[in-house]
């Protein structure tokens, strides 16, 4: 599958992951929908990656808003036309200890991360199967094979982003409508700088960035990376309860009396 003449929607694209793939698609000689809250940061990303004869354009959006995300996709099929594949890339994470857990935050993690995907599918779908046409990028991560110590929002909201993904996979499949799955790793990015652990096998952004937009061009229903922590998550999936909890709690403070 080629980007060539196609109209692409990038969600999350002031930073991280989203940065370095917006930076590859004006190669693919495709036009460029760009969104994130920060706009002043998209503003000088479109000028720093617009060449002569691409089409790419900023947009504020909130992913978590309904209503926000409502009007910047008016405004996109109004500058563009049509979508032809979004990439629902915006996310958010939080690592806590449990004597700091807060419903607010779970709000925020399941706004980006779960909410996002939802709020812009929905707006995605009506013309998606009218056309019988459309393609549809999540991306969720390895880290929703369980739910590990001071993750857990981010880890139950990346679990219900996949399992979204894969109802919408199948459903779709009759209005050739292509859902692809998104799984990275540990991928150097300013959200992963903030984590305190170890992060095995991390991998350069723009490697990463390479990856997905080389499994989007084959249209893989799954792209996970790197394949020692895909089959890592794998194996930790399937770990008995007792086990994976004995190992986690390795990783907790020792409790004080």
């Amino acid at each position: 599958m080629y980007l060539n003449n196609k109209t692409v929607l990038l969600t999350g694209a002031s930073s991280g992951i989203g940065y370095a793939l917006a930076k590859l698609l004006p190669k693919e000689n495709c036009s460029i929908a760009l969104l994130s809250r920060r706009e002043n940061i998209l503003q000088d990303l479109v000028n720093e990656i617009k060449i002569i004869g691409t089409q790419v354009r900023a947009y504020k959006c909130d992913v978590g808003s309904v209503q926000e995300v409502q009007d910047t996709f008016e405004r996109v099929r109004k500058d563009f036309g049509k979508i032809d594949i979004a990439i629902l890339n915006a996310g958010a994470s939080s690592r806590a200890d449990v004597r700091k857990y807060s419903s607010s935050t779970a709000k925020e993690i399941f706004a980006a991360n779960t909410f996002g995907i939802i709020n812009c599918v929905e707006q995605l779908l009506p013309d998606f199967i009218k056309r019988k046409a459309g393609i549809i990028v999540g991306v969720s991560s390895l880290a929703e094979s369980r739910g590990f110590p001071k993750s857990g929002f981010y880890n139950a909201s990346k679990a219900a982003a996949t399992l979204l993904l894969e109802s919408l996979r199948v459903e779709l499949k009759p209005y050739n409508i292509k859902v692809i799955i998104v799984k990275p790793g540990f991928v150097r990015t300013p959200m992963t700088d903030k984590n305190e652990f170890h992060m095995p096998f991390l991998m350069d952004v723009d490697k990463a960035a390479k990856i997905i937009l080389s499994g989007i061009k084959k249209e893989k229903k799954v792209i996970q990376f790197p394949l020692a922590t895909a089959i890592g998550s794998k194996i930790v999936k399937f770990m008995p309860d007792w086990l994976f909890d004995f190992l986690m709690s390795k990783e907790l403070p020792a409790r004080k009396n």
